[in-house]
């Protein structure tokens, strides 16, 4: 709070306990009516706004809870599906002999069938570039069951296109824009905050200070919020099916808003000290006096170290000083948390929660429990850019509960497709020693037994082949360059933290009929995975598989061996590998969406992406088309980079 408003409410309070039945004003107003009148509004307005901005945790908790019912039924919806696809096509194989039994990848908690796994010929690509060119009128062919359903209800599948589209970049900026659907929830947070910040908010200058002590009590209700969306392990992930860094945009959104909530509270302090505060408040309190006040230093700390934070998590200073992001990030959280601690005092235990939840996420769980150490080699792929690390090991045959497994599993008893690990290599120095890097991993999951009892799975696999496709740039990969040049057959000691990822787009290609998997780059890390869970670890109940692999040279077909796109091909994939994009230019890459959704007019389509900003915006956008035509489809994008 203020300096002069805390030192009055003490003052008030003193004169309380020494003239017992006056007023606690009146040694401060002289026993003025009217300046003891504004006093009780002033303070009374202050202490309601605390309460109001308190109420923001109860929006919250409702909201998760909301979004948690929605991951279950979605969960539930999928699960059943999948079971019902697998049954017809159990059933039917059951009729013309016996099958082949495989079990599911499913750590997250993925039901598990048996099946035979249904083979098909592959589709040339010069039939998939031209199905939008030979087939029929599309508007006469039946849209999921009949003319008067899709009539019915068509005002939906628009309003689903809408939120599905994502927009251009912003001009000049060439600021990316996610999807309208995200737009709408994170705008909705914001009118939430808007709304508790100016409800009930006296509109007169005169107390233009409890509009600045709003701003403050805003900025730390969001605290523990911030902390909790930033941490790697969190129950977020449990409850709302989504991990960490699908709900990043949501952490940077929240943290954009801290700051400028931050900048207005300081401001608003300095306007309401200098223009609005009476003469008759400041009891002789001289400009200097107030801006070297031990409260407004740490005031101005805080806004210092969460600004500073801010400016280092900008896209263009964290990928050309990744390690200086971060090393700020840990000790400017810790500056600011100190800083907000002595500055103001209701905000204690927000910090207590918010610094809780940055030790535990840091210490228990990312170098301890999420953290294993072992040896990998090194090797530079064709293009001289691109390094292979290897890493091979034992998986523990002892088996965890499900509860102990969704926050103490780590990387060394399997992974899943999509997941991420944080790579920490000592040997390439003191600097690097305490850094650990974000990279996708690139070869298929180890499969692990559902918990399902219809499966046959007794045992885990005895042993799990880990790859990362690391791309060189500068700092640290530029140093692991450097080090595979000079030590290319050297074994390296490696510290591992993770996996980390969400079940979604597993879960999302599962419950379709026909999954289309589309990869630009090494993006191929992301889909390659994803591809095998597929058709390799699980029956796949008569499911079409598509994949298309946009690469930009030549070279890039040695990421993924060519006897592994065989492997899925001979599973009754259509795997198309493009022309690379450097000779032959862009592949028409929504012409192949369009055909494979059209070959699928009765079931649903699920899509899942990974790649450069312009290929997944454009995937994006050609299956909402596809949503505001009436077609069953489903899109999820994986992040690509960090």
């Amino acid at each position: 709070m203020h300096a002069s408003v805390r030192q009055l409410l003490a003052r008030a309070a003193e004169a309380a306990d020494e003239e017992s039945g006056k007023n606690p004003f009146d040694s401060i107003t002289h026993g003025d009516p009217e300046k003891n009148e504004y006093l009780k509004r002033l303070i009374g307005g202050i202490l309601e706004g605390r309460i109001i901005s308190a109420s923001y945790n109860l929006f919250v908790l409702v909201a998760i809870v909301l979004l948690s019912v929605l991951h279950l039924y979605r969960t539930h919806r999928d699960r059943r599906k999948w079971r019902v696809r697998v049954s017809r096509d159990s059933a039917l194989e059951g009729k013309r002999g016996p099958g082949v039994l495989q079990t599911m990848n499913d750590r997250e908690g993925e039901s598990s069938s048996s099946s035979t796994l249904v083979g098909g010929d592959e589709t040339p690509l010069d039939t998939a570039l031209d199905t939008k060119q030979t087939d029929l009128d599309l508007e006469e062919r039946p849209l999921l069951r009949s003319k008067r359903y899709r009539g019915i209800w068509r005002p939906i599948w628009g309003v689903k296109a809408w939120l599905a589209y994502q927009p251009q970049p912003l001009p000049i900026i060439n600021r990316q824009l996610p999807a309208n659907g995200t737009s709408v929830f994170v705008l909705a947070w914001l009118g939430l905050n808007v709304f508790l910040h100016l409800y009930r908010l006296p509109m007169e200058t005169k107390y233009f200070f409890i509009f600045a002590d709003r701003c403050g009590c805003m900025f730390i209700v969001n605290l523990p919020l911030l902390y909790l969306l930033s941490a790697k392990t969190q129950p977020l992930r449990v409850l709302t099916g989504r991990s960490y860094e699908a709900l990043n945009i949501f952490h940077r959104r929240i943290g954009e808003m801290l700051c400028l909530l931050g900048v207005v509270h300081w401001g608003s302090m300095l306007i309401w000290r200098f223009c609005f505060e009476p003469d008759w408040l400041l009891r002789g309190d001289t400009p200097r006096t107030y801006l070297f006040h031990p409260l407004i230093l740490e005031g101005f700390g805080a806004l210092l170290s969460y600004e500073l934070l801010y400016f280092t998590s900008l896209s263009t200073f964290r990928q050309r000083w990744y390690e200086v992001f971060l090393a700020s990030h840990v000790i400017l959280q810790v500056l600011a948390l100190v800083f907000l601690w002595f500055h103001f005092y209701t905000s204690r235990p927000y910090v207590l929660i918010s610094l809780a939840i940055f030790l535990i996420d840091r210490l228990v769980w990312r170098l301890t429990l999420k953290s294993f150490t072992t040896t990998a080699s090194l090797s530079i792929l064709e293009d001289g850019e691109t390094l292979l690390l290897s890493a091979d090991w034992d998986i523990p045959s002892t088996p965890t509960s499900k509860l102990r497994s969704l926050f103490q599993h780590n990387i060394q008893r399997g992974w899943s497709p999509t997941d991420h690990v944080f790579l920490t290599i000592p040997a390439l120095g003191r600097e690097h020693a305490l850094q650990s890097h974000p990279f996708t991993i690139a070869s298929a999951a180890p499969p692990i037994p559902s918990w399902d009892p219809s499966s046959t799975a007794t045992s885990r696999p005895p042993h799990a082949w880990l790859s990362l496709l690391i791309r060189s740039y500068n700092g640290f990969t530029a140093s692991l360059l450097h080090h595979a040049l000079l030590h290319p057959s050297l074994p390296l000691q490696i510290r591992l933290d993770g996996p980390y990822g969400s079940p979604h787009a597993l879960s999302l290609l599962r419950a379709s009929s026909t999954a289309v998997l589309i990869a630009g780059g090494s993006g191929i890390a992301v889909i390659y995975p994803l591809a095998e869970a597929l058709l390799l670890h699980g029956p796949t109940g008569g499911q079409k598989v598509k994949l298309l692999w946009v690469i930009h040279s030549e070279s890039h077909r040695r990421w993924i061996p060519e006897q592994r796109l065989e492997e899925l091909r001979e599973m009754g994939a259509e795997v198309v590998v493009s022309e690379p994009t450097g000779l032959a230019g862009r592949p028409d890459v929504g012409g192949f969406i369009r055909g494979w959704v059209d070959d699928d007019v009765e079931g649903e389509v699920g899509v899942v992406c990974s790649g450069p900003d312009g290929l997944n915006r454009g995937v994006r956008n050609t299956c909402a088309r596809e949503i505001g035509r009436g077609r069953r489809v489903r899109i999820a994008v994986e992040k690509f980079g960090w």
